[in-house]
């Protein structure tokens, strides 16, 4: 197996862990919300939601550099040797601000390590937007103009991601009062609420993954 098929075969795999891990997440989520049942229960939803998606979250930093050197070895994108390492180099230390954000959760560490994660994101989405843009108005680097769409789908994918992240910062506190006082209706209402308004982001996400895969397959 030649090196674009394995980078292939990784890039295919990433997308069905991505997905999968993301639908998972997402039924777990009715259950964690889900005023009939115990704390306790809501509790296992909870473990097994953060479980599950750990696959979305660690193929997130991935799923780019794998798609970028596919396309580089195709002709698709220029990218010198020495931009192709640091990117791989900047994704694996993403990777591991993921797992350590997950190992450290509810620590100073593991919170200091999530800002700093937040802002890198924030910059991979700034990053992959103006190489879009600038591929599509120059016509350089990229030498397909559905990379660029892939890119953005991208960075919009990352975009949503942080905005999860802000409209759960209630929940925390608020199932950490469910589980130390027991339900009533402003906790239930607070938890319900925060996931609700993460669903049609997660939407987005899902089609822009769908959109972002049919074009690889077609084109790739």
């Amino acid at each position: 197996m030649n090196e674009y098929l394995l980078l292939k075969f990784f890039h295919l795999l990433l997308f069905v862990y991505w997905l999968g891990g993301d639908l998972g997440t997402f039924y777990a989520s009715r259950f964690v919300s889900d005023s009939e049942l115990t704390p306790a229960a809501r509790a296992t939803a909870l473990k097994i939601m953060m479980g599950v998606d750990m696959a979305p979250r660690l193929c997130m930093p991935l799923i780019l550099p794998f798609g970028v050197h596919m396309a580089a070895i195709q002709g698709l994108m220029q990218v010198p040797t020495i931009a192709l390492v640091a990117m791989w180099l900047g994704c694996v230390g993403w990777l591991a601000m993921v797992v350590s954000v997950h190992h450290y959760s509810g620590k100073p560490l593991g919170a200091t390590i999530g800002r700093i994660d937040f802002w890198f994101r924030v910059g991979i989405i700034l990053g992959a937007c103006g190489l879009a843009v600038f591929g599509l108005l120059t016509g350089k680097i990229l030498a397909a103009q559905w990379l660029a769409v892939k890119l953005l789908i991208f960075a919009g994918a990352v975009a949503c991601g942080l905005m999860i992240r802000v409209y759960l910062k209630p929940f925390g506190p608020a199932f950490g009062r469910l589980m130390s006082h027991g339900p009533d209706d402003e906790t239930n209402r607070v938890i319900a609420s925060a996931i609700a308004r993460c669903r049609p982001l997660v939407y987005l996400i899902w089609a822009g993954l769908l959109v972002s895969a049919s074009l690889g397959l077609h084109l790739l």
